[in-house]
């Protein structure tokens, strides 16, 4: 089946030891677009007959601090040449902190590591630019230089420089580790943009279709820093929002954002939903007098809304008879510990059973990560591994640089 998105100048480049055949350990390593720290993930990845098989041998958070996190985000929409430049090795020597963090703390030395894989840290995307552009930074040469490991990186410029948008790229890992020979299955990761993959009984990868639906808990941490003066960066379990009261009138005007009416693929990011976004939403609720719970409560519905809408539109029309009533739902990312931002997708969407990572042994905070990594090997056994149904692009491409220690 991986045949299918293999294109005929496939080549195999040069391997760590041990690469072939047998299992081996990979450091995923995922800094998203909140921005607010780095997972790093230990996966053991084997061959299996039809997919990939993936082992969490270890997981580990590096907390970014306030003043780092505010580097970042300023950077990402108004950063000059000099802090991209600086910020890239800055975040270059954190990636590796995080990855010896992480191997340290599966038992592990870094010897026996194969290879390291990171996504970097998006600081400016836009698949819909003249030229379609995406810069993620987070040198990977530091990381091999200080960890002595062989780094890949860099994944999502190969598809977007094949045509594509260069996300989402989760939905090669979400076919290897989640299709099912008989149930349809919905994953649905909420980090800072929400993102989807629908995943047929026994897809093969020209039948995957995924996309972002939106932002997830983008919209929902800013509004809560804005509206608490910065004492809460996010809305824990959901608290704030469990007790207020879903405006209407505010949550139909988001629903208008153009973004939401386009058809897959798409992708989308701080570009569109980042302080442009947010600063007409919060105007928005001090002119209709909302109380904070309100306004956590409204945005918390409109990412709910978005991915119920993106189900409508997208995802149902191509179910089949009873197979409507078996879609599985699989929900990830650290929006999945929102219990009130769960709890209104469900009610949204309105069918299917509800899953979480951690009904198939992946903690939530550790599937982008081990996504990554899966990514990376592939990468190594010079495999494509993006989704040209799911990113737009061209033709299936080999993702990401490969940096030796």
């Amino acid at each position: 089946m991986l045949a299918d998105v293999r294109s005929s100048h496939s080549f195999a480049v040069r391997m760590p030891s041990g690469i072939t055949g047998q299992p081996v350990l990979i450091v995923g390593l995922m800094s998203g677009t909140s921005a607010d720290g780095i997972d790093a993930a230990v996966t053991e990845i084997r061959e299996g007959k039809v997919h990939l098989r993936a082992k969490l041998r270890g997981h580990a958070y590096l907390k970014y601090k306030p003043v780092l996190r505010r580097r970042i985000l300023e950077t990402c929409l108004q950063g000059t040449v000099s802090e991209v430049c600086e910020l890239n090795f800055v975040l270059g020597r954190h990636l590796a902190r995080a990855a010896l963090r992480v191997i340290a703390q599966a038992g592990l030395e870094p010897r026996e590591i194969h290879a390291i894989s990171s996504h970097g840290q998006t600081v400016h995307h836009l698949p819909w630019g003249k030229p379609p552009a995406t810069l993620q930074i987070g040198e990977p040469a530091v990381i091999a230089e200080e960890t002595g490991i062989l780094t890949v990186a860099d994944f999502r410029v190969r598809d977007v420089a094949a045509g594509g948008q260069g996300a989402p790229l989760v939905s090669y890992a979400d076919w290897s580790l989640f299709t099912d020979r008989k149930r349809p299955r919905v994953i649905q990761n909420l980090g800072g943009i929400g993102n989807l993959t629908f995943l047929p009984p026994s897809a093969r990868i020209g039948e995957v279709l995924a996309f972002d639906t939106g932002p997830a808990n983008m919209v929902i941490d800013a509004v809560v820093s804005e509206l608490t003066s910065g004492k809460s960066q996010y809305d824990r379990n959901g608290m704030l929002a469990a007790r207020g009261k879903v405006s209407d009138s505010l949550l139909s005007k988001m629903m208008a954002h153009p973004f939401l009416g386009r058809r897959p693929p798409k992708t989308t990011g701080r570009e569109e939903f980042g302080s442009a976004f947010v600063e007409p939403v919060i105007n928005e609720v001090t002119r209709m007098g909302l109380n904070t719970e309100d306004a956590v409560a409204t945005v918390t519905a409109f990412t709910a809304e978005t991915i119920a809408d993106a189900c409508r539109r997208f995802v149902f029309p191509r179910l089949r008879g009873s197979v409507s009533t078996e879609v599985q739902f699989i929900l990830g990312g650290g929006g999945a510990k929102n219990h009130t931002l769960a709890r209104m997708i469900r009610e949204r969407v309105g069918r299917g059973e509800w899953l979480s990572h951690g009904d198939f042994g992946i903690p939530e905070s550790a599937k982008e990560a081990m996504a990554f990594a899966i990514l990376g090997y592939e990468t190594l056994r010079g495999k494509n591994s993006n989704v040209p149904s799911a990113t737009g692009a061209r033709h299936g491409a080999i993702l990401g640089k490969i940096i030796l220690p």
